[in-house]
């Protein structure tokens, strides 16, 4: 039943009985947990589940033995009134008799009392009575019913649904009690709060069970907003899928000739390419792609929590193989649980090698169905069409498979693909409806925006009065851009949207707050390995050779210990990627970098997404942060700060001293403190310290911008006119644990 890793609270749900009973029950076996938030380890769990065990068979035991004496007093009954049925049946018309004298009796009695008795009333004052007996103001408890089982039921009557980043007045509500309550209790467990202020979930949890509640996370803000999906309404629907794989590979060709292919009578050209989905048609049902500009944006709306694909057809070229974004993209879709097609293209070239294709995929666990894995694979073409009917046949079959159905008649419900701000239209998004129809007019909220639908346009920028589940559909009315992968649902007006984004508003701007100590990093892996949160460090190492990534691998998937353990997600070799960033974001992954840096994009969204990107020269270096991460013994993070540049412009020999540079400070500024690197035509040619800074004859300890000054290097006399003397600090930054 129970898991590791759990917390007590967690432990308590799953044997249905309250925290503080589970914390009473481990005191009771010898442990000494402080709260219900520990962690439960795995003895904990053990010596739980062996004590519930034991209990349980007791009361079968208990059960079994009363069921034997009630079958035996029943046999003996039966002896004694086989042989006294005279005497009963005499003594039955005594009873009767006396039970009309006590009936009329009571009779009597009601004529004279004509009062009535309210049974609310009176339940309701013997609540308020055994609330004030024990001692928590309007605390309310478990109530035990009895099931079919040996174990009673538990009814949940003080279980709180609660939306993460609530404000500590809209807990305090929920609960019945004063805001003010709840500050002091926080204020007892050490967390200063305010009224207005929001809580994570881990404080709503520990508040909640210090005043005799459990909590259950809603999902969403608005969900309560959905209309819920009916059994006897649901319909097929189309799969979504999206293509991937290496550059060049065909892709692009791919997807350009199914469009092509699918183009309605009447239409001239190819259809618009300014949507980011779109249908074909075929004989056996529709398939819905998702025209992704690649990895980054497929990654980028899972990493929002948007499961959009069905299945992922994964694009390679027969004269090529397997490369690095084709490992990529095997990543990306795992990592999303998505079923992979192979496609395997141009097996029209003549180095075409489709057999060689399916050895290589094996390697990473891709197994093709002809030689008894279950991947379907299918040789194509995209340049002749050869094989892309196959190809669409199977994604159906596929398709038919996993079953794939909607309620096509409640409210629309689905995830923003695309948007963008057109002039003259204000915002338009693509919209991929999950579920439900939705029509022009109905009011939405897509993400923290709302508005009411104005225009609905397909995948050819047609007009159409309805989008129907897996169907593409353009729509212009919101009051804002919202990001891809925000969630898009029809409400019943106005008014409902507007509550529901100013909320969502409200929490998006929480999160992004937050956001920055929530993402893993090497300085707090160390604390959350304590919580119980973690039990393994996802990385991702990019390298510059394959040997390097390959050794790097191997070398930090050894580092294991009884709590924790490194687990490389993905491997690659060349320059940090926005892909990268995004994968592990999704993943809540660190990125390793040996011998390569980020690019431009990849940095900037690594700084947006909070993403820890770990850059070394030496593989033992990168072992040794991770072991010391692991272990909490990371040393201060060392990093150099430019101060100042100075540029020399004459050279004076002192004897018994050197070689003084008379120097023109043009940034910042020079101190004799400071460490120094000298410069020429762009390249390093010695780093060292400053013996003497001078300002015409005298000792100085700085000299600012826009003054010159006479410089003496420590054990360096080659200096050159032109040469540029740098001038840095370094700095310590302690790194939290």
């Amino acid at each position: 039943m129970a898991q590791a890793s759990q917390r007590i609270y967690q432990l308590a749900k799953e044997f249905k009985i309250s925290s503080a009973a589970m914390l009473k029950v481990i005191c009771d076996l010898g442990f000494k947990p402080k709260s219900h938030m520990s962690v439960a380890t795995s003895e904990m769990i053990t010596a739980v589940t062996k004590k519930f065990a034991e209990e349980k068979q007791e009361a079968k035991k208990e059960m079994e033995h009363r069921e034997q004496v009630r079958e035996a007093v029943t046999k003996s009954s039966t002896r004694i009134g086989s042989i006294k049925v005279a005497d009963s049946t005499s003594s039955v018309a005594r009873l009767m008799r006396k039970s009309e004298k006590k009936q009329k009796r009571k009779e009597r009695r009601r004529k004279k009392d004509r009062r009535t008795v309210d049974k609310a009333e009176v339940a309701k004052s013997f609540r308020a009575t055994m609330a004030g007996l024990s001692g928590v103001k309007g605390r309310k408890r478990y109530r035990r019913g009895h099931g079919d089982g040996d174990e009673g039921e538990l009814r949940p009557e003080n279980l709180l649904e609660v939306s993460e980043f609530m404000s500590l007045a809209e807990l305090a509500k929920l609960m019945d009690h004063k805001p003010a309550e709840l500050i002091a209790k926080l204020f007892e467990l050490g967390m200063m709060a305010t009224i207005n202020q929001r809580l994570d979930m881990d404080s709503i949890e520990m508040v909640a069970a210090e005043f005799g509640f459990d909590v259950a996370p809603v999902a969403e803000i608005g969900d309560d907003a959905r209309e819920h999906e009916s059994e006897a309404n649901l319909e097929a629907r189309a799969p979504v899928v999206t293509v991937m794989g290496h550059v060049d590979h065909g892709k692009t060709s791919l997807l350009d000739y199914i469009r092509k292919t699918n183009v309605v009578a009447g239409e001239a050209g190819a259809i618009t390419q300014h949507i980011g989905a779109y249908q074909v048609e075929l004989e056996r049902g529709a398939i819905t792609f998702l025209d992704t500009p690649g990895h980054e944006a497929f990654t980028a709306m899972r990493a929002r929590g948007a499961h959009l694909t069905d299945i992922v057809i994964l694009v390679v070229a027969s004269d090529d193989g397997v490369r690095p974004q084709t490992i990529e993209a095997i990543d990306h879709a795992r990592a999303a649980n998505v079923p992979i097609i192979v496609a395997v293209n141009k097996i029209d070239k003549p180095t075409a090698d489709p057999q060689g294709i399916r050895t290589k995929l094996t390697e990473h666990n891709l197994v093709a169905e002809e030689w008894g894995g279950k991947t379907i694979m299918v040789d194509m073409s995209a340049k002749t069409g050869e094989g892309v009917d196959k190809l669409l046949e199977m994604i159906v079959l596929q398709a038919e498979l996993m079953d794939l159905k909607a309620d096509p008649s409640i409210r629309g419900q689905g995830i923003v693909v695309d948007a963008r701000l057109e002039k003259g239209r204000g915002p338009v998004i693509t919209v991929l409806i999950q579920t439900g129809s939705c029509f022009v007019g109905e009011s939405v909220v897509v993400g923290t925006v709302h508005g009411r639908i104005r225009t609905l346009t397909d995948d050819r920028d047609l007009p159409i009065e309805q989008a129907l589940p897996s169907m593409p559909a353009q729509v212009t009315g919101v009051g804002g851009v919202p990001q891809a992968g925000d969630s898009f649902i029809v409400v019943k007006n106005d008014q409902e949207a507007k509550d529901i984004s100013v909320k969502r508003s409200q929490v998006r701007r929480e999160q992004e707050v937050r956001l920055t100590h929530g993402r893993t990093s090497l300085d707090k892996i160390f604390d959350r390995i304590k919580e119980g949160q973690i039990k393994e460090v996802k990385l991702i190492l990019k390298g510059d050779v394959d040997g390097s990534v390959e050794v790097l691998s191997d070398t930090l998937g050894r580092i294991a210990s009884d709590e924790v353990k490194a687990k490389i997600i993905h491997h690659g070799v060349g320059a940090i990627t926005e892909s990268d960033v995004l994968l592990a974001a999704a993943s809540d992954a660190i990125i390793i970098g040996f011998q390569v840096t980020p690019d431009s994009r990849a940095r900037e969204v690594a700084q947006r997404e909070h993403v820890d990107v770990r850059l070394y020269d030496v593989i033992y270096e990168v072992e040794e942060d991770i072991r010391k991460a692991l272990e909490g013994l990371l040393a201060p993070s060392i990093s150099e700060n430019f101060v100042g540049a100075a540029e020399v412009r004459n050279l004076f020999k002192v004897p018994k001293v050197g070689v003084i540079a008379g120097s023109y400070v043009k940034e910042g500024r020079i101190n004799r403190r400071d460490r120094i690197q000298i410069v020429r035509d762009g390249k390093k040619v010695y780093s060292g310290r400053l013996a003497s800074l001078k300002r015409f004859k005298d000792d100085t300890g700085e000299v600012k911008e826009g003054f010159e000054c006479g410089i003496g290097i420590e054990n360096f006399n080659d200096l050159k006119v032109g040469d540029i003397i740098e001038a840095y600090e370094i700095v310590e930054t302690a790194r939290t644990l």
